[in-house]
C-alpha cells in the first residue's frame, strides 16, 4: 500500500513539474519563424539577454559582413549584425511564467521595442514586441534549436 502511494506520488510530481516553468527555461538558441535568425538567450544575474547568433545571409551584395545599418543611432550602424545584442534587460515573473520588462531591437526597421516572452505548451516561445500596451504589438513564435 505504501508502495502505491510512493508511485502515485512521484508520478504526480513528475506530471506537475513538466508543466510549470522554471527561470532558466528561456536559455538556449531559438531560432525565428522565417528561419532566418537564431537567437542565443542567456542569464546574467537575474537578467536575461539575447545575441544573433547567426543570419542565414551573413554577407552583402558586395562581399562584406551585412551591418546595422537601420540604427537611428549613427554611432551604432557599423556594427555586425551577427553578434549583435537583440535582447535586453527581461526578469522572470514566477507567478505569471512571464519574462518581462525586456526591450528586442528589430534590426530590419532599426527600432527598440518593449517586449515579453512566454514559453507556450510546445515548449516554444511565445515573443511579443510592443509599444506601450502589449495589446498592440506583433508577436512571433520562437522554436528552440539547441
Amino acid at each position: 500500500m505504501l508502495k502505491k502511494f510512493f508511485i502515485l506520488g512521484f508520478f504526480l510530481t513528475l506530471t506537475l513539474s513538466s508543466f510549470s516553468q522554471k527561470i532558466d527555461d528561456v536559455v538556449g538558441v531559438w531560432i525565428n519563424p522565417a528561419a532566418t535568425g537564431k537567437i542565443k538567450i542567456f542569464r546574467t544575474g537575474d537578467y536575461f539577454y539575447g545575441n544573433l547568433v547567426w543570419i542565414d545571409k551573413p554577407l552583402d551584395d558586395k562581399g562584406n559582413p551585412r551591418l546595422d545599418d537601420k540604427n537611428p543611432d549613427v554611432s551604432k550602424r557599423s556594427r555586425k549584425l551577427q553578434g549583435l545584442l537583440m535582447l535586453t534587460g527581461f526578469t522572470f515573473d514566477p507567478s505569471s511564467k512571464v519574462w518581462e520588462n525586456g526591450q528586442i531591437y528589430d534590426p530590419k526597421s532599426g527600432k527598440t521595442y518593449s517586449c515579453k516572452m512566454t514559453m507556450n505548451s510546445n515548449g516554444e516561445l511565445d515573443i511579443r514586441g510592443f509599444i506601450g500596451l502589449s495589446v498592440i504589438g506583433r508577436s512571433e513564435t520562437w522554436k528552440r534549436v539547441e
